[in-house]
């Protein structure tokens, strides 16, 4: 039986959070154990070592497991389902080309940087760049010149959008657990993430691709002659690209219901229009980011269906949710180990600690964060498993504007971005897609991410200290 007194002093609470943390660095990276399985367990002992009450262990669990996946779930699927439409129906090649043809040849890299934003809104950074990559091999191969001059613009707008930018499941979940506005969170992400995907990943890749001479990468040519890339080829030209403009129209269909909802909020703060008004709320309703994507979702599956046929859009549908699965149950159980600190008292104990430190909130979610992912790789684990520790140091810390808690989120971020190395899956997707040793993606790969989020951390002290 644990004496009480003792549980409830703020040194046994904030022993009991650093055990739970170097558990899950154990656990993952020692053990290779899911992050699923390892963040539940620990959840669990957390829950029992800090004092909570055995009957009420299993209902504080499940209840922030739930309340996280109402909130991530519908979000994360639904922007998947809208990135495999476009992935599918080659609307990520018409938007490169046409880019490009728009640029012209100097400015290739931008252009193929400027469609990975776009595509970068809906769908996931591996996915993503999967896709992009044969394009940015077939306009490498035009142009000539070190692949890393038209790759790294690319993946570092992936990393940017995925890392910084609702739908994506690391800031939605960081919102949910910070108590972040989304669609203010759209906005000042996008606002972060274009200039540090432009000091960050397009100047450094115009950098790299001049210092390092990567040639394309041998399996192109044959790759491109293969029957699977024939016959899906074959299959595009059969029923036709679709047209820029509808691409366009996709992707910025859900900005712009999102900026509504949030400029409509604004105008209401500034009491320049009324706020109980019936047609307000409606359009308000629209800009909710569930029934803005929900709008896309089936925006795109009028303009697909008749190219495809109904059957086809929705196996491409059902087929987009298999790979999400892992990401959300991590998200999930994020929020059930945020739970589990919220409820023991945790985070009072360890606002205190920092607050006798001087460290400023937004400082302390970019150290962790980046301390956790250097140690276990993953990004997603790190952004929530750093704002599940902070949730409750935000609750009781005062004077937390609403932009103040969207900086926070994207501090956190920038920290869950950094220092991407060897346990860190997109380190050896990029390695391998772009034919490049351990060496140089290190001295590459890793080097952009750690400016990007170094960058957006900057970006959001400052946004912070200004407003």
């Amino acid at each position: 039986m644990q004496n009480l007194s003792v549980v409830h002093e703020p040194w046994y609470l904030l022993s009991v959070a650093l055990g739970a943390v170097l558990a899950l660095l154990w656990l993952i990276v020692r053990l290779r154990l899911h992050a699923f399985i390892a963040l539940s367990l620990v959840s669990l002992l957390t829950a029992l070592c800090a004092g909570i009450a055995v009957i009420d262990v299993v209902p504080t669990l499940m209840g922030s497991f739930g309340g996280t996946l109402a909130s991530v779930a519908l979000l994360v699927g639904l922007g998947a389902m809208i990135g495999k439409l476009l992935e599918v129906s080659g609307g990520a090649q018409v938007l490169a080309d046409n880019l490009v043809n728009r640029f012209g040849p100097d400015k290739a890299p931008l252009a193929l940087g400027i469609a990975s934003l776009c595509f970068g809104f809906p769908i996931f950074f591996d996915a993503g760049l999967i896709v992009m990559m044969p394009i940015i091999f077939s306009v490498a191969h035009r142009f000539n010149g070190s692949v890393l001059t038209y790759a790294l613009p690319a993946a570092g707008a992936f990393a940017v959008m995925h890392a910084f930018v609702p739908p994506h499941p690391g800031p939605v979940a960081a919102a949910e657990f910070l108590g972040a506005d989304i669609s203010l969170l759209l906005l000042v992400g996008l606002t972060i993430a274009i200039p540090t995907w432009f000091l960050g990943a397009y100047l450094y890749g115009q950098y790299a691709g001049k210092r390092f001479d990567i040639p394309l990468h041998s399996l192109f040519v044959s790759s491109a002659d293969s029957t699977d890339s024939k016959a899906a080829k074959n299959e595009l030209d059969s029923v036709g690209l679709p047209s820029f403009a509808s691409v366009i129209f996709i992707l910025l269909l859900p900005v712009f219901l999102i900026f509504m909802d949030t400029g409509l909020n604004t105008l209401i703060a500034a009491q320049a229009i009324a706020g109980d008004s019936s047609l307000v709320h409606t359009l308000r309703l629209l800009g909710k980011t569930p029934v803005a994507l929900l709008i896309t979702l089936l925006v795109s599956i009028a303009i697909f269906g008749r190219r495809y046929g109904m059957q086809k859009i929705e196996s491409w549908c059902g087929e987009s949710l298999a790979p999400i699965c892992g990401v959300i149950l991590v998200t999930g159980a994020g929020g059930m180990f945020g739970g589990v600190l919220r409820a023991s008292g945790i985070g009072e104990a360890l606002a205190g600690l920092l607050a006798d430190t001087g460290m400023p909130l937004i400082v302390a979610g970019f150290i962790i964060s980046a301390c956790l992912r250097v140690a276990q790789g993953s990004a997603t684990v790190a952004l929530t498993t750093t704002a599940a520790l902070l949730t409750p140091m935000v609750a009781v810390t005062t004077g937390l504007s609403a932009v103040d808690l969207c900086c926070l989120v994207i501090a956190i971020a920038g920290g869950a971005t950094v220092l991407s190395h060897f346990n860190d899956s997109g380190f050896w997707l990029v390695s391998r897609l772009l034919n490049m040793d351990e060496k140089t993606t290190l001295r590459t790969w890793t080097v952009m991410e750690t400016l990007l989020g170094s960058i957006a951390f900057i970006f959001a002290l400052t946004l912070s200290w200004i407003f």
